[in-house]
């Protein structure tokens, strides 16, 4: 859960800032939208997968063309 405290100088908009901030630096966003949906665990390792592989071309390409 995320708190702000209000301080003496505090408006409105600078606190609403704050908690964008914060929302974003804990991950609540990227949770919310994970939790939408239902994904299988084999969907989940699949796509860890491919993306490890994507990666994995990606660093070996550029090796090769340095």
């Amino acid at each position: 859960m995320i708190i702000i405290k209000k301080k003496e100088k505090d408006t409105v908009d600078r606190m609403l800032k704050e908690y964008k901030r914060k929302s974003i630096r804990y991950g609540v966003i990227n949770e919310v939208k994970s939790r939408k949906e239902f994904v299988k665990p084999s969907v989940k390792k699949r796509q860890t997968r491919l993306k490890a592989i994507f990666y994995q071309m990606v660093k070996t390409t550029k090796e090769n063309n340095l």
